[in-house]
């Protein structure tokens, strides 16, 4: 029952949101949710997202995820998007779409290559997500031991 409250609220939630947003931002949402789940953003920034077939429900995407991506750069964490992009107007997202240059696995390049049009979509959606989840841990240099599971890459061929 309580289960069932909750995703009712969300949907109410959501609906809202969308119901309030300026003409031409809804179909803006709608193509930012299309590009987020196409583009890969949930395989690495919701938790369990790529284990299960892409089985989680929205109202837990890009929350971020404890599982560390390991390699010769160190040990990365995927952030909680729900958080960071709360806290960025639409210039600063597009400003750091296109200057980033993160540390593996994320393909800061792809966001390099979007059209403008397509980060303000992606940036409008996540905005209608209400914040949720926990920040990301913190960036391990190499050596340093990881507290909980990653993935290990192997050094690149020479």
């Amino acid at each position: 029952m309580v289960r069932f409250a909750r995703s009712a609220l969300c949907v109410v939630i959501a609906a809202s949101t969308l119901a309030h947003a300026a003409p031409g931002k809804e179909k803006s949402i709608a193509r930012g949710r299309y590009l987020v789940e196409i583009s890969g953003c949930n395989d690495c920034h919701t938790p369990g997202f790529a284990m299960s077939g892409g089985k989680v429900p929205e109202k837990e995407w890009l929350t971020g995820d404890q599982l560390g991506w390991q390699g010769p750069w160190g040990t990365t964490y995927p952030p909680n998007l729900r958080l960071s992009l709360q806290k960025m107007s639409e210039q600063e997202w597009i400003k750091f779409a296109r200057t980033a240059e993160l540390r593996p696995p994320m393909p800061f390049w792809a966001l390099r290559t979007m059209k403008t049009e397509d980060l303000r979509a992606i940036h409008r959606y996540v905005k209608t997500l209400a914040p949720a989840g926990d920040p990301a841990p913190a960036y391990l240099p190499p050596g340093q031991e990881a507290k909980g599971p990653v993935v290990k890459f192997p050094a690149p061929p020479k």
